[in-house]
C-alpha cells in the first residue's frame, strides 16, 4: 500500500465519525433554531468523551479534522461576507467594531496576565471571547501553536460564557429601554458566536436581527488582521534550540482563503446557489472541526486548569460586552 493510501486509510475512521456527528448535528439544529450545530457538536464531543472510550483508530482522523476541516471552513466562511454590507454601516459604527476587537483583546490580555495565565492561554480565549468564538480560536492556535489543554479550555470556556449570552442581552436590553435596531447593534457587538447572535437576534426582533448579524460579521472579518498580527508576533517570539527564529507564514493560508472568498462574494459573480452549497459544506466542516475539538473536552481537564481562566473568561465577557454598550450608545 502507497504512503497516501495508507495516510488515508488511518485518517478514514476518525474523519467519517466526524462528519457523521455534523450531519446529525445539523439535523438537530433545524429542530432547535436558537442552538449552533457547532454547539451541539462540541456538546456531543465532550459528553462522549467522558461517557465513553474514543477508539484508538478514531484519533487520527478527528485530530486532522480540528485541524485541517476547521482551516478550509474557516476558509469557506469568508464567502457569507458581503464587504459592500459591511462597510454600509458606516464609519462609526466599523470604528465601534474595531474597538470591540483590539481593546476586547488587550483588556482580557491585561488581566490574563495579572491572573498568571500563559501567553497563549491568554490570546486563545481573547481572540475567542473579541472575534468568532471556537472557531477564532482555533485560527489563532494555527499561529500560535497553543497546547491541546489550553485550545480546548478556551473551547469550553467559549461554549459556556457564549450560551449564556442568549438570555442575558435580551434581558439586559430590555432593562435599558434599548430600541430594537440598538439592542441588535449591541448583540452583534457583545456576543461570541454567529449563531449565538442570530439567535438573540431573533428574539429581540423588531430588525435587530439583521444589524446583529452584519455587525458580528464585521468582527469575523477582524480575524484576517489580527491573525496576520498574531503571525508577525509569533515570528519574533519563536526561537528554535539554536536560537535561530522559527519562519512561520506571515498570514496563514487558510486566512489569505478567507479574504479571497470574502472578495469573491463581494463580486457579486458567484451564484445563489453556490453560496447555498458553500455555505452547508463550511457548516459541515466546522461543525466536524467542533465534534473533534469538544471530545477532547474532559471533566478532569477544567477540575485541572482550575479557577482562573473561568475569571478570565466572566471579565472579558463583561469588557467586551461593555465596550460594544457603551460604542454602540455613543455613535446612534
Amino acid at each position: 500500500m502507497s504512503r497516501i493510501g495508507k495516510l488515508s486509510g488511518e485518517l478514514a475512521p476518525g474523519v467519517a465519525m466526524c462528519l457523521i456527528v455534523a450531519i446529525l448535528s445539523m439535523a438537530a439544529a433545524r429542530f432547535l433554531p436558537a442552538v449552533s450545530p457547532l454547539l451541539i457538536a462540541i456538546v456531543i464531543g465532550a459528553v462522549g468523551a467522558n461517557l465513553l472510550t474514543v477508539p484508538q483508530r478514531l484519533q487520527p482522523g478527528m485530530t486532522f479534522s480540528s485541524k485541517k476541516l476547521l482551516r478550509v471552513g474557516i476558509a469557506l466562511l469568508g464567502l457569507q461576507l458581503m464587504l459592500a454590507d459591511i462597510f454600509g454601516l458606516g464609519w462609526k459604527i466599523m470604528a465601534v467594531v474595531v474597538a470591540v476587537v483590539s481593546l476586547g483583546i488587550v483588556g482580557t490580555m491585561l488581566v490574563g496576565r495579572l491572573l498568571g495565565l500563559s501567553w497563549t492561554q491568554r490570546v486563545l480565549i481573547a481572540c475567542g471571547f473579541s472575534i468568532c468564538g471556537a472557531a477564532a480560536v482555533a485560527a489563532t492556535d494555527g499561529v500560535v501553536d497553543a497546547d491541546e489543554e489550553e485550545v480546548l479550555t478556551a473551547v469550553a470556556l467559549v461554549v459556556i460564557f457564549g450560551t449564556l449570552m442568549i438570555p442575558t442581552v435580551p434581558l439586559v436590553a430590555g432593562a435599558l429601554g434599548l430600541e430594537p435596531t440598538v439592542a441588535g447593534l449591541w448583540a452583534g457587538g457583545a456576543i461570541h458566536e454567529v449563531a449565538q447572535v442570530v439567535a438573540v437576534g431573533g428574539i429581540i426582533g423588531g430588525g435587530a436581527l439583521t444589524v446583529a448579524a452584519i455587525v458580528k460579521l464585521a468582527r469575523v472579518l477582524m480575524l484576517a488582521p489580527v491573525i496576520a498580527t498574531l503571525g508577525i508576533l509569533q515570528r519574533r517570539r519563536a526561537t528554535d534550540t539554536t536560537g535561530q527564529a522559527e519562519r512561520p507564514p506571515l498570514v496563514p493560508f487558510f486566512v489569505l482563503g478567507f479574504l479571497a472568498c470574502a472578495a469573491l462574494r463581494t463580486t457579486g459573480i458567484v451564484p445563489d446557489n453556490a453560496l447555498t452549497l458553500a455555505k452547508s459544506a463550511q457548516t459541515l466542516l466546522l461543525t466536524a472541526a467542533m465534534f473533534a475539538l469538544g471530545a477532547g473536552v474532559r471533566v478532569s481537564l477544567i477540575k485541572k486548569v482550575g479557577p482562573r481562566p473561568f475569571v478570565l473568561a466572566t471579565v472579558s465577557t463583561a469588557w467586551v460586552a461593555s465596550i460594544a454598550l457603551v460604542g454602540v450608545l455613543l455613535v446612534v
